[in-house]
């Protein structure tokens, strides 16, 4: 054979290889009702995910959000749905604008991480469709009274307090329990009613409430940190909120109870706290050495005498306004009086243990609190209930094949 026909074999045979590998990037991996699913678009949404910093088993999550997204797109087709260029540049600029970005700025940065900008605007198209079929068709089921304006209204006034009953899961997300995670994410989603999510809470749970089924005591509101607050006051009994990411854990809570009460509710100017960090996280030993210190403080003074020898950075104790407080230590601080503890939290990816101490609460006058928030926020919590219901009925009746 002459060089010139090797050469010619040689390219004819990479260029095979090289269109049978693209055609194995388009060809179809999942069929959505007959909406087509490529290994180009599954790995495009895990580079995008992890662009996003997404917790979890990020190949599973892409998997399930492309499927959901080829529901949604079904959906909005059979609703006649249809949105502009102009409606999707405006999605991906609103984005973008959380980071704080200009739109092709954001694109350019997608890009190199090797996102393609068809990529973006197939998860924004959407997902604002979705919104906008959402909030048509579940709206009217979604209006908010003024009675129950006016109960949220009373959890910053001087005329009464709201105190509220709820169950908790805490449920770990580290590296090692992500793809476990992930799964019983997508139980507790289905979770109809108390008893089957108590039963839930004694299985999974990691919180200090598990051997109570989850149950915590009678809540002030106001003890809430501000967004779990809002996310509470969207509940109604028996009903389950989304899971609430925080460092190395998720929550989840269900609402039994909601009551007025006649004392005047508090605000609080700073909430003082100390946190002592122990090695070995939930592991035996961890907790272990959690119920000796316990054993051995009554109050936070107490945990300098426990420190002792150690390296500084082992205890935090400080006095902060709710808002400046981690979400995850606050949602804990507000179960607990003052000189009680909390084992419930991790750090450094679930290697070190939160021995957490209420040390004391400082109040001052609360706020006014605007109606209308509180209004926006009850609708779109109510209507993205719904939808989420919805959706779950669209993937319980679709034809989901894997090729």
């Amino acid at each position: 054979m002459t060089l010139s026909r090797l050469f010619i074999c040689l390219c004819l045979t990479f260029g095979l290889a090289l269109s049978a590998a693209a055609q194995s990037a388009f060809a179809p991996i999942i069929k959505v009702n007959d909406r087509a699913i490529t290994q180009y678009e599954l790995d495009q949404r895990i580079l995008f995910l992890t662009l996003l910093r997404s917790p979890g088993n990020l190949e599973e999550l892409a998997e399930e959000q492309l499927i959901d997204d080829r529901l949604r797109l079904d959906a909005m087709a059979a609703a006649g749905i249809q949105l502009t260029d102009e409606q999707i540049e405006g999605g991906m600029a609103e984005f973008a604008g959380r980071a704080n970005l200009e739109l092709e700025q954001f694109v350019q940065a997608i890009a190199q991480g090797g996102i393609d900008r068809s990529t973006f605007r197939d998860f924004v198209r959407a997902g604002l469709g979705w919104r906008e079929l959402s909030r048509a068709r579940f709206a009217p089921r979604a209006q908010v009274t003024d009675a129950e304006i006016d109960r949220a209204i009373k959890a910053a006034s001087s005329d009464g307090g709201i105190r509220v009953l709820l169950n908790e899961i805490i449920l770990p997300n580290t590296p090692q329990t992500a793809a476990q995670t992930q799964r019983r994410t997508e139980e507790i989603q289905r979770i109809e009613g108390i008893p089957a999510f108590q039963s839930a809470a004694r299985r999974y749970s990691v919180s200090g409430s598990r051997s109570r089924s989850g149950q915590l005591d009678w809540l002030p509101l106001g003890n809430l940190p501000p967004q779990i607050r809002q996310i509470v006051l969207g509940l109604r009994p028996g009903e389950v909120s989304a899971p609430i990411p925080i460092p190395n854990a998720v929550i989840f809570f269900q609402l039994r109870d909601i009551e007025e009460t006649e004392a005047a509710p508090v605000e609080y100017a700073a909430i003082e706290y100390a946190a002592y960090y122990i090695a070995g996280g939930r592991s035996a030993a961890g907790l272990a050495a959690a119920d000796r210190v316990r054993a051995e403080v009554d109050t936070c003074d107490d945990l300098y005498g426990v420190a002792q020898g150690q390296p500084e950075e082992v205890l935090e104790r400080g006095a902060l306004p709710p808002a400046e407080i981690p979400q995850d230590i606050a949602m804990e601080l507000a179960k607990l009086d003052e000189g009680e503890v909390s084992t419930a939290l991790t750090r450094a990816g679930g290697e070190t243990l939160v021995f957490l101490m209420m040390c004391g609460r400082t109040p001052t006058l609360g706020e006014e609190v605007d109606r209308e928030s509180i209004r926006s926020a009850l609708f779109n919590r109510r209507v993205e209930s719904f939808a989420n219901n919805y959706l779950a009925e669209l993937r319980a009746d679709a034809v989901i094949e894997y090729q």
